[in-house]
């Protein structure tokens, strides 16, 4: 039978690192491909408690919640985001959601029309680049430097394309693990005033910090008005129980929220209860700060790899928290015909033209850090750089 799908569906594209963690799990490779934190950091037994003390509750805990989430832990989720400085939101403007993914999606289906404007950094989490293009927005990128968004190209890209919304991942972002100056977050909050546009701030590794100096989200620094924010527990306490969260203007969360409703009524309410008692019986804090040590150390271990590589191009710059390395190589290599043959030599990765919106950079690829051990790392670096060595060489043979 020939099925009439909407119109709409020629507009979704499969995800590129789904698709590399089908190969990866059909043999023995080791993946520096999907962002996944590391099982054995997992606090098993602190989240085993977390459902015990919800369940205590009786019945009631398993019955339907509200559609903007369980109220004691939306309380304190807003505790939390006051550490960080985001002091202008209360519980009635968050929002959980099914991952910050969701939160992405739902903005998206109540603020993006077919031709709205987005403005996005290059390159930019490509799982974002799927949800607004299924929205059929224009998607613009503005350039980038280790800084930020470049403020020049971005004032002249408003004045000639009027973006709705700005979407950014200013804080170890996904892929470059770029971390914006607080300078041009500053900047780019006086744009969205002097030109009524939304930030959507994405902010899942912001507390996976390398260093002491921390950050200050753009959220800080607006009035409430031109900033939402999204992040999520799944890096920090388990993936598995997909809750996220979006705070922002009040009538923006409470669209949102309706469309919500249409969508799914609500997120898993019983995970919501478990996370406020994890929350409140088991020191998150040190335990996100057990991970970023972790974390840190195989950042190290890969960098240094790297590092002791000669034979081929690299490019790079170390990152200062979050999941990912973001590796420029010889401009004649193209990571995204060679994965099948990394994957073929035990290893795999996301090449990076995926994460461009406009004019992709072949010779570039996205490595997690998080999910591998030393050794694996060890041998997974020696392995790539030894594959990009043998393509160069092959490419310099070819041109004499």
């Amino acid at each position: 039978m020939k099925y009439a799908f909407a119109k709409r569906v020629r507009h979704l594209q499969s995800s590129a690192v789904r698709d590399i963690l089908k190969v990866v799990n059909q043999g023995d490779v080791i993946s520096f491909a999907g962002g996944l934190p590391d099982d054995e950091l997992f606090p098993v037994e602190a989240i085993e408690d977390a459902f015990s003390r919800a369940l205590a509750k009786g019945k009631k805990a398993m019955q339907y919640g509200e559609t903007e989430g369980y109220f004691p832990l939306r309380e304190v989720i807003i505790e939390r985001m006051k550490k960080k400085g985001i002091m202008t939101f209360t519980p009635e403007h968050v929002l959980l959601t099914t991952g910050s993914q969701q939160a992405i999606d739902l903005f998206s289906r109540v603020m993006i029309g077919p031709g709205d404007v987005i403005f996005t950094e290059e390159p930019t989490y490509l799982a974002a680049l799927q949800v607004f293009q299924s929205y059929e927005a224009k998607i613009e990128p503005v350039r980038c430097d280790e800084n930020g968004m470049d403020m020049d190209d971005l004032q002249e890209k408003v004045k000639a394309f009027k973006p709705k919304v700005v979407y950014v991942v200013p804080t170890f972002s996904n892929p470059a693990g770029r971390i914006w100056s607080l300078e041009r977050r500053k900047q780019l909050v006086r744009v969205a005033h002097n030109h009524n546009i939304l930030i959507f701030e994405d902010d899942p590794y912001g507390d996976i910090q390398f260093t002491s100096g921390g950050y200050t989200p753009m959220a800080a620094l607006d009035n409430g008005t031109h900033v939402v924010y999204t992040s999520s527990f799944s890096k920090t306490a388990v993936p598995a129980l997909r809750t996220g969260w979006i705070v922002g203007p009040y009538q923006v969360i409470r669209m949102m929220s309706q469309a919500k409703q249409a969508n799914d009524l609500h997120s898993n309410s019983l995970a919501h209860q478990a996370l406020y008692e994890l929350c409140r019986h088991f020191d998150l804090d040190s335990h996100i700060q057990d991970i970023s040590r972790l974390y840190a150390h195989r950042k190290d271990v890969m960098v240094n790899a790297l590092q002791r590589s000669e034979r081929c191009t690299l490019d790079f710059v170390e990152p200062e928290g979050g999941m990912f390395l973001w590796l420029e190589v010889d401009p004649r290599i193209n990571t995204e015909t060679l994965l099948n043959e990394a994957v073929k030599r035990g290893i795999a990765y996301v090449p990076g033209a995926p994460f461009y919106t406009e004019t992709p950079q072949y010779n570039t690829l996205r490595l997690n850090f998080t999910h591998a051990t030393d050794d694996q790392i060890e041998f997974g670096m020696k392995k790539l750089t030894e594959l990009f060595a043998e393509v160069e060489e092959q490419a310099v043979h070819k041109s004499v």
